[in-house]
């Protein structure tokens, strides 16, 4: 059973190193598809901030994923270790080829699902209620998000060209842009790390603190080695963004997010920062918005927790036939 535990921390890592990989741009990836930050600044400035996010406040999400969809600490140590196994490989399998795909899902919905794809193979009772409350926020994230955008947008076109003398305009936007990404990644980080670590607490493997500050380093080490490949999605092929518009963008998001974090709600940041692109490009006219990239991104979210879901559902039911758990 110790190989099996250990290849369940390791596979949770996996997660968040895929995590990292695939949501890295979420948090700056606006800055450097407008121009403001280089990609090797962007990917500094995220592991920073994003594992600083993990650290503080990712205890929140943390307990939601491992004890509010099933509860793992009423399952024996045995099924319990092969329950978060098993929803971690399912989950990373899905994230890393969304980002081959360079697909911006929502490693929430990955793991969310995973987890209820494992309680049903189990047979033991989902908190139906609970998912239900989360499918409405996963629901309201990308809708907050854009009419968030859409008005910071509208505000800060009119204030900031008014009151930002025109030779310091850009070295503010983009000081505003840095800081705005920093944020969002602070946020992202805060809510997504429960994401690689939560059952691996409910399953009662390692302390939660121990649990966050592994998650967040490896995120950070999915961030520096392939965090690149979704950032060209959310930087440039959904619209092209102003300096404004990246601002207005990144507050958007880092506040939705923010707020489901502080109440241990798990949503997706892809979702908000997608979101709040989008309803920023909206103000310039539909036209301006690549549809069919929203279309292929709208598709792989709807899909992404009935996938990791029956991935999860098949795997543990294969090894429950070969392997006899108590």
């Amino acid at each position: 059973m110790l190989a099996i535990i250990v290849l369940t921390i390791l596979t949770g890592l996996a997660v968040g190193w895929s995590i990292g990989a695939n949501d890295a741009a979420n948090s700056l990836g606006t800055a450097v598809g407008s121009k403001v930050l280089t990609l090797k600044q962007a990917i500094i400035l995220i592991c920073i901030f994003g594992f600083l996010g993990a650290v503080l406040q990712g205890s929140h999400v943390t307990k939601t994923i491992g004890k509010g969809i099933i509860r793992m600490d009423l399952l024996s140590k045995d099924l319990a270790t092969y329950v978060a196994l098993v929803a971690s490989f399912g989950a990373c399998a899905w994230v890393i080829l969304a980002t081959y795909w360079k697909m911006p899902i929502s490693t929430s919905h990955s793991i969310v699902g995973a987890v209820a794809g494992a309680g049903l193979a189990i047979n033991t009772p989902i908190k139906w209620k609970v998912l239900g409350d989360i499918f409405i926020c996963w629901i309201c994230t990308p809708l907050g998000a854009a009419l968030l955008g859409y008005v910071f947008y509208l505000i800060f076109k009119r204030v900031l060209y008014s009151i930002i003398p025109r030779r310091y305009f850009r070295v503010t936007m983009s000081a505003l842009i840095i800081v705005s990404g920093c944020y969002v990644a602070y946020t992202w980080g805060a809510n997504d790390v429960a994401n690689s670590v939560g059952v691996m607490v409910g399953a009662n493997m390692l302390t939660p603190n121990t649990s966050i500050i592994l998650g967040g380093l490896a995120i950070v080490v999915g961030i520096a080695t392939w965090g690149h490949k979704v950032m060209e999605t959310i930087g440039s092929e959904i619209t092209q963004l102003l300096p404004i518009m990246a601002f207005s963008a990144q507050l958007a998001s880092a506040i939705n997010v923010h707020v489901y974090t502080l109440f241990g709600i798990p949503v997706s940041t892809s979702h908000s920062i997608v979101g709040a692109i989008f309803g920023v490009g909206l103000v310039r006219g539909v036209r301006v918005v690549n549809i069919r990239i929203m279309k292929e991104i709208i598709v792989c979210w709807l899909a992404t927790p009935f996938i990791t879901g029956i991935i999860t559902f098949i795997v543990l039911k294969i090894i429950m036939v070969f392997v006899k758990i108590t």
